[in-house]
Order: C-alpha cells, then sequence, then structure tokens
C-alpha cells in the first residue's frame, strides 16, 4: 500500500498515512481522462450564440423591384441572405453542447487523475491548517511556506469556511470539498493540496 507524508504549514513532515491503492495507484486511463475533459468543457459552453434566418429580421416583405426590365439582379426580397443586413444562413442558434459521460467511466478518469498526481509528487498532505481569523494574508503565507508558489487545487472540509474566504482572493488558488473534485481541476492545477482529515473523505467516495 502506498503512503504519504503528512507535512504542517512549517513544511515538516510529522507523520505519514495509508493511502487507498484502488485510487492512487490506479491504472492511467489516457482516453477516459481526455473524454471527462472533453465532457466537463462542453458542459461549460454557454450555448447562447444566436443569428436571425431571413423569416426573422426586419425588412418588408414586398419584392424590391420588378422582376424583368431593371437592368440588375432578379431579387425578390430584402432578407434575402444575399443582402447586407439579411439573414443568416446555417447560422448558430442557441443549444446545449454538454453530453454525459457514463459514471464509472467518470470515476475511472478521476482515479487516473488522482494517481498520476501522487505518482508526479505533486499530491501534498496537510496535517492542519489553522487561522487566527478567515484573512487571505494568513493562507498565502501558509502556501510560500509550503512552497506552493504555483496553481493550488485545495481540498477542504465542509466546517473550513474560513479557509474558502480567505484563498477565493488568491490567483491560482482554487479551495474544493471531497464531493466537487473533478477530473478538469485535479489536471489543471499544478498541486493537489488536501487536508488530512479530508483524504479519508476522498477515499471513501471516490473508491
Amino acid at each position: 500500500m502506498a503512503v504519504c507524508p503528512v507535512v504542517d504549514i512549517h513544511n515538516r513532515q510529522v507523520r505519514t498515512v495509508e493511502l487507498a491503492p484502488e485510487i492512487f495507484e490506479a491504472e492511467p486511463h489516457q482516453g477516459l481522462v481526455h473524454a471527462a475533459v472533453v465532457m466537463q468543457q462542453a458542459a461549460s459552453r454557454q450555448g447562447t450564440a444566436s443569428t436571425k434566418g431571413r423569416g426573422e429580421v426586419s425588412g418588408a416583405g414586398r419584392k424590391p423591384w420588378r422582376q424583368k426590365h431593371t437592368g440588375r439582379a432578379r431579387a425578390g426580397s430584402i432578407r434575402s441572405p444575399i443582402w447586407r443586413h439579411g439573414g443568416v444562413v446555417f447560422g448558430p442558434r442557441p443549444r446545449q453542447y454538454g453530453f454525459p459521460l457514463p459514471k464509472k467511466m467518470y470515476r475511472i478518469a478521476l482515479k487516473s487523475a488522482l494517481a498520476s498526481k501522487r505518482a508526479n509528487g505533486e499530491l501534498i498532505v496537510l496535517d492542519a491548517l489553522p487561522l487566527p481569523e478567515p484573512k487571505t494574508r494568513y493562507v498565502a503565507s501558509a502556501l510560500r511556506q509550503l512552497g506552493l508558489e504555483r496553481t493550488t487545487l485545495f481540498v477542504v472540509g465542509p466546517e473550513s469556511s474560513g479557509v474558502k474566504l480567505a484563498a477565493r482572493n488568491i490567483p491560482g488558488v482554487k479551495v474544493v470539498e471531497p464531493h466537487e473534485l473533478n477530473v478538469y481541476d485535479v489536471l489543471r492545477y499544478d498541486a493537489l493540496l488536501v487536508l488530512e482529515n479530508q483524504l479519508a473523505k476522498i477515499q471513501e467516495l471516490w473508491a
């Protein structure tokens, strides 16, 4: 069974903790990881792009000029797509880009992403993060002491509302709870910082 060191806010190892092998030693599945990222990005698209067809643009419905003997090309409506301010042919319409991914496939993809974090040394387990008050400077100072000058995904529990308030103004830092873990965020952020008391919750949810 894999073990991971547990550090304090001064980046000193205080003990080790066992990691669930079915998560943090999972076999990588790059295809499923890619499918999960594409699914999440597609679901995040607004899909609000819209254009008007020839039946929706403003303009008279009459024929601009007679059919023959004018020397000009034939025209039946000023709302024709070939006219300026006319309708748009096959333009975008509001739609949903999201598509479902089977839960088992997504679970395997998330395990693969978490396992890659451990294998690359990007998983950090923190014993606790005591805050005198929910101030950004305290969290920023703790991250600097841990050597996390890069982007960080911080996993805390629902009782750590102060950490969420204090960290939301720090660029490159996102705070989530175990049930909010997702493949895109795990891969997007350079480091995965987990409070020790939430590690068991992650393993309970995703194992």
